[in-house]
């Protein structure tokens, strides 16, 4: 299916190994519909981002997988077949999180000896418990940044500046993009060191926002667009009834996206651009060069943007630490979940049957039992 007429982005969430979910999206996002023609992700959203914008159309998929079944390799479940009830399968995840702790990720981070509290104070080993020399092989390994820097597909990776604690973006449309830029989106404290980029150096985006959705909605556009927004959080959740649930929901929403707040704000922006443009139609010609004219002719008014918003909801038997439970049945299970929510999406009704307006922003979550529209 083709659509000539739109952009098609892709934005992806921060999450550890719930990024397998997004792999699945991707699969199905390829399939039923079409390829991005820009990626933005955020942690392991821009280790995601960077496999797919650094491999041909025909591979991506394969990589994605080789990517994922290499970091879930050493956790492999016997059988893959699920515990018989959830009481057990709990308890597998939790051993899987635990050996993840005590032993790292195969092709991702390995715990660092001496631990930190012994290395040389100032040191990179002394401010991170693990070491991320293995994603940084395993990217230069599975990703073209050659591809990344000139080929067809926009990537974007957010990162934070510890100097300066401002959010900062990497855009290959505006710099050349190496495995740096990518390590540095996801280099969350204190289990992985800073970055250093040009003298600068960078933790994980998601400290300041999870999400890169607003930055995408603040680029300029040169046609409609459909924003496919990938969470790994849910924003909505019920009351905690444990201590471990408490931990599980606060992190929940403290790495959750806004995406009411950014398209309502995006919605806002729309129409007082709207409205300025045909203020300034009304006005006589003598006003038209006034200075604050002239300033409200700059309020750009945009065409329609679509967001379908696709959100993993966290099985019942997944408790806090489901973002560093790396268990090869759990990948399969969230990349599953994936594929289907995205299928089912793109197949639903209410989809398919859309008016396309020519603005204004409008949100889609079908997935779920309540689907949105604005």
């Amino acid at each position: 299916m083709t659509h000539a007429d739109q952009e098609c982005i892709l934005v992806l969430q921060g999450g550890g190994a719930l990024g397998a979910y997004q792999a699945g999206v991707f699969e199905a996002l390829s399939t039923v519909y079409r390829e991005p023609t820009w990626v933005a992700g955020i942690s392991i959203g821009a280790i995601n981002a960077a496999l797919i914008a650094g491999n041909p159309e025909n591979s991506r998929v394969a990589r994605l997988r080789e990517f994922w079944e290499l970091l879930s390799s050493s956790l492999v479940s016997p059988a893959l077949a699920a515990p018989a009830n959830a009481t057990a399968r709990q308890a597998l995840n939790e051993a899987s999180a635990a050996q993840v702790m005590l032993f790292g990720v195969p092709g991702f981070f390995l715990p660092r000896f001496p631990p930190a509290p012994l290395q040389p104070q100032g040191t990179p080993e002394a401010i991170s418990y693990y070491d991320t020399a293995p994603l940084k092989q395993t990217l230069e390994r599975l990703v073209d940044f050659d591809r990344i820097n000139a080929g067809p597909v926009r990537l974007s990776v957010g990162a934070v500046n510890i100097r300066t604690g401002n959010f900062e973006y990497f855009d290959s449309a505006t710099q050349r993009i190496d495995v740096r830029h990518i390590m540095a989106s996801g280099a969350l404290p204190p289990g992985f060191a800073p970055v250093e980029i040009d003298g600068e150096h960078y933790w994980d985006g998601g400290l300041v926002s999870n999400t890169p959705l607003q930055y995408v909605l603040d680029q300029p556009a040169r046609q409609r667009r459909v924003v496919f927004q990938v969470d790994l959080f849910p924003a909505r959740g019920a009351l905690p009834a444990t201590l471990a649930e408490v931990t599980e929901r606060e992190k929940d929403i403290r790495y959750s996206s806004r995406t009411r707040l950014n398209t309502t704000m995006e919605l806002d922006r729309q129409m007082i651009a709207q409205a300025a443009q045909r203020l300034i139609a009304k006005l006589p010609p003598a006003l038209r060069n006034d200075p604050d004219v002239r300033a409200l002719s700059r309020v750009r008014s945009e065409h329609a943007v679509e967001v379908v918003h696709l959100i993993y909801r966290s099985k019942h038997y997944e408790s806090q630490s489901k973002d560093y439970e790396f268990s090869r049945l759990s990948m399969l299970e969230h990349w599953a979940t994936g594929r289907a929510d995205t299928a089912h999406t793109l197949h639903d009704p209410r989809w398919l049957g859309r008016e396309h307006s020519a603005c204004g922003v409008h949100v889609y979550d079908l997935s779920s039992d309540s689907p949105s529209s604005t």
